[in-house]
């Protein structure tokens, strides 16, 4: 029977050695990609301005803007559950343990809840739309 060190220091051999060749093999393919410039010269190159840059998509765009939608989705989400729960919290407090000296906080907060809910939704919207006039291929 083997000693459970030696095949625990081969599957560690062999996950590092995979680990450096998938390393090389996006390295190598990074640099067939900038069309075998060298990466010095790509960091001394002069920064292009955001106004230069506005109007043209980079590639990856679109993913990122996805990504970032998704993420704002997922705040809306919670937002709204949080107004459920700041609901269930106020009739609580006022309903049931008559603490009334609260009702206004906990309403303040509510509100101030709706309102982030309401932006974050109104914002979701327009950036909706520009990731969809990213996914259009320019004309």
């Amino acid at each position: 029977m083997s000693d459970p060190r030696n095949v625990a220091h081969k599957k560690k051999v062999t996950q590092e050695k995979h680990h450096h060749e998938a390393k090389a093999a996006s390295q190598a393919a990074r640099k067939s990609r900038d069309g075998g410039a060298n990466q010095t010269a790509a960091t001394t190159s002069t920064p292009s301005t955001p106004a230069e840059t506005e109007g043209k998509l980079q590639p990856g765009d679109s993913e990122k803007s996805r990504a970032v939608l998704a993420k704002l989705k997922d705040l809306e989400f919670h937002s709204r559950a949080n107004i459920e729960a700041l609901a269930q919290i106020s009739l609580t407090i006022e309903e049931e343990l008559k603490q009334r000296e609260f009702a206004e906080a906990i309403g303040a907060i509510y509100s101030a809840q709706e309102g982030f809910h309401s932006k974050i939704a109104a914002f979701i919207e327009t950036y909706k739309t520009k990731c969809e006039d990213l996914q259009k291929p320019p004309v």
